[in-house]
């Protein structure tokens, strides 16, 4: 936050005042503490703060983090991990302040494309689940994420609609369900479905709007975390296709050769152009 010369002197006098106040009362008022460091194991991985040391709070006005979400996806070019996360700590910094104006947000431009142009994991999802792990250890924010990707996979996108704020493409565009998770899929599948171009602004547009949805969505579990503590637990289960794969293909199974949680369809669906996977399967 930015402070008038004016703002600023009045802060600086009342701090004289109170310090002069104190020292004639008697009082001594003490510096700020140092920020606790928590050391690991061997002096090494030392974490201000300690880990998972940030507090978190609810978010109120989720349509207005919506907004930053959208306009953070656009902002100079940093992409949707950017604004997702952003719309969930950067809200908690301008409203309290340190420590969470502190995280260095820029770092979350890699995500932007799937990560580094990969299309790998959805970067909006990437961000969302960087910010549960500021607040929650694994055990706590794994529900968290397997609730929003399921979501996400389920789900007929975009929803958010900018109006006249949109700074890619103005009006109505179509949507579609990605059932899977990955930047590279999610995009295909809606071009090849809409006939609009990857490389299209109406693309970047509908990525941008996602970026709202998927921190909408993201901070609506965040609260919901938050109100619950660690009784909380996600609606949804796992994709048919996960489940019925996993009968043979996961831990302690005939054929353990899969990890992870993705919808299996979209690239084992039997199709002719990625294999007969699921057609004559034994």
């Amino acid at each position: 936050m930015d402070f008038s010369r004016r703002a600023m002197l009045g802060a600086m006098g009342g701090l004289a005042v109170g310090g002069s106040i104190a020292a004639m009362s008697g009082n001594v008022i003490a510096a700020p503490a140092a920020p606790v460091m928590s050391p690991g194991k061997d002096g090494h991985f030392m974490q201000m703060h300690g880990e998972f040391g940030w507090k978190p709070h609810k978010i109120d006005d989720i349509a207005a983090a919506m907004d930053v979400a959208y306009k953070g996806y656009w902002y100079k070019g940093y992409g949707c991990g950017y604004g997702a996360f952003y719309a969930i700590v950067g809200t908690m910094a301008e409203k309290y302040g340190a420590p969470y104006n502190t995280f260095p947000f820029t770092i979350m431009e890699m995500f932007k494309g799937g990560f580094g142009d990969w299309g790998t994991i959805c970067g909006a999802l990437a961000g969302a689940g960087a910010a549960f792990s500021v607040f929650y250890g694994r055990k706590e924010s794994k529900p968290m994420v397997n609730e929003l990707f399921r979501w996400y996979e389920t789900t007929a996108f975009p929803i958010y609609n900018p109006g006249e704020a949109a700074q890619g493409f103005k009006g109505d565009l179509p949507t579609s369900v990605s059932n899977s998770v990955l930047c590279h899929v999610s995009v295909s599948r809606w071009s090849y479905e809409t006939k609009i171009p990857a490389n299209s602004k109406q693309r970047s547009e509908r990525c941008g709007r996602i970026t709202a949805d998927v921190a909408k969505k993201a901070i609506e579990i965040l609260n919901a975390k938050i109100e619950a503590g660690k009784d909380w637990k996600g609606a949804l289960a796992k994709q048919e296709s996960v489940t019925q794969c996993g009968a043979c293909h996961s831990k302690g199974k005939m054929s353990d050769i899969v990890k992870g949680n993705m919808d299996c369809t979209p690239c084992h669906s039997g199709n002719e152009h990625l294999g007969n996977k699921f057609v004559n399967h034994p």
